[in-house]
């Protein structure tokens, strides 16, 4: 398997919705994430423009990511989640071309803040920090160093309790 350098990545089209949730489904064990897209494009939490994906420039479509709207206490903030290749595509770059794009699309519309809870070692590249070293944390139990944050611009983040859209269930 090679690195693609030449990812496209774009946001959604109403076309992609049923290849994102294939994507979503191979991705993880359970088709829990591609339901919860299926239900965050359905909630007020979903913002049009932050849902990304990533395709060869051949037109396939390889990875996905998605930003919806969050709160730290009253302050909005965006989710990162979820994020997925397709298992034949993981590791080529695909996953990183969705993530770049759709912090970018945020950053362009003057959001603040993005959270995501996942993988320590891997959303760090992004500038990813631990979200308790600024006093911001989770409703739920989460390993400290999982419970990420990272500012798109210059003023400070904000402290307190992250509250996720309804259809996360926490």
């Amino acid at each position: 398997m090679t690195t693609h350098t030449d990812w496209i990545s774009r946001p959604e089209t109403d076309a992609d919705i049923p290849v994102i949730r294939e994507i979503n489904r191979s991705a993880f064990d359970t088709p829990l994430e591609a339901d919860l897209v299926d239900a965050l494009r359905a909630d007020s939490a979903w913002i049009p423009g932050l849902s990304m994906v990533a395709q060869t420039p051949e037109g396939t479509v390889a990875g996905y990511a998605l930003l919806t709207r969050c709160h730290i206490d009253d302050t909005p903030a965006l989710c990162l989640a979820p994020v997925a290749v397709l298992p034949e595509y993981q590791r080529t770059g695909a996953g990183a071309a969705a993530i770049r794009a759709v912090l970018d699309a945020a950053r362009d519309r003057g959001e603040h803040i993005v959270t995501v809870l996942g993988h320590p070692a891997y959303y760090p590249r992004f500038g990813f920090a631990p979200a308790s070293g600024y006093g911001i944390r989770p409703t739920i139990e989460v390993p400290d160093e999982a419970m990420m944050v990272l500012g798109l611009d210059e003023r400070p983040l904000p402290s307190g309790t992250i509250h996720y859209a309804a259809p996360f269930g926490i």
